[in-house]
């Protein structure tokens, strides 16, 4: 083996490592944002984004681009939305980040993800608490920031939210309704963002576009 080869096979090695390496940050973040979402810590949840007008969260409840619009929707501004977590331990929003396949870029400064998320929720409200199930797909970019990785854009694809019957909330304080208030097309969340890019709940049949092609045959995965 000669030196240039040698030289070449050492860089490519180094590649892989600095590959690796990304893939474990970005899961890091992923997950970080499933544990901060589960109690609506809103400012370590703005956090993660990159501070960018490309910055995006498209979720059942709208589009919001560029940070301060994010910071809008996890805080909940404006007095008609009833999801807010204030200081209600009665509050729960545990979405988990689940099965994630990530893919970075060759020049390792962007990514992309996909992760199914799987959740229990309790949202109190004026009759008592409304327990939930909801699960969907999260399609996310990725942009290393000054050697850190931040989200970029966070596409959550609900697929259901259903009332949940007969569950850990004591009986008491049981009121089961489902809560559309900030997934209504004229939510007062749309003076801060656009409406949803589409219509995932089941049964819509709709399925979150993949970014990666299938790993075996490397052929494009069309829905």
């Amino acid at each position: 083996m000669t030196v240039e080869e040698l030289e070449a096979k050492v860089k490519a090695l180094e590649n892989e490592v600095q590959r690796l390496k990304d893939i474990d940050e970005i899961k890091y973040l992923q997950r970080a944002y499933g544990y901060y979402l589960e109690n609506w810590m809103a400012e370590d949840l703005i956090d993660l984004f990159v501070d960018s007008p490309d910055a995006a969260l498209k979720v059942a409840a709208g589009q919001f681009f560029g940070k301060e619009n994010i910071r809008h929707f996890f805080h909940h501004t404006d007095k008609d939305i009833v999801i807010e977590k204030s200081d209600n331990p009665e509050f729960r929003h545990q979405v988990m980040q689940l099965n994630g396949v990530v893919d970075v870029a060759p020049d390792g400064k962007t990514a992309q993800g996909r992760w199914y998320g799987f959740g229990a929720n309790a949202f109190p409200n004026e009759g008592g608490i409304s327990p939930n199930w909801m699960g969907g797909t999260y399609e996310v970019d990725y942009v290393k920031d000054n050697g850190k990785w931040k989200l970029k854009v966070v596409h959550w694809c609900m697929a259901f939210n259903a009332p949940y019957g007969g569950s850990w909330v004591p009986e008491s304080r049981r009121n089961d309704k489902k809560t559309d208030t900030p997934y209504q097309p004229d939510s007062p969340l749309m003076k801060f963002g656009q409406p949803p890019a589409e219509n995932a709940l089941y049964p819509s049949g709709y399925i979150c576009p993949f970014h990666f092609k299938n790993p075996v045959s490397g052929r494009e995965t069309k829905v």
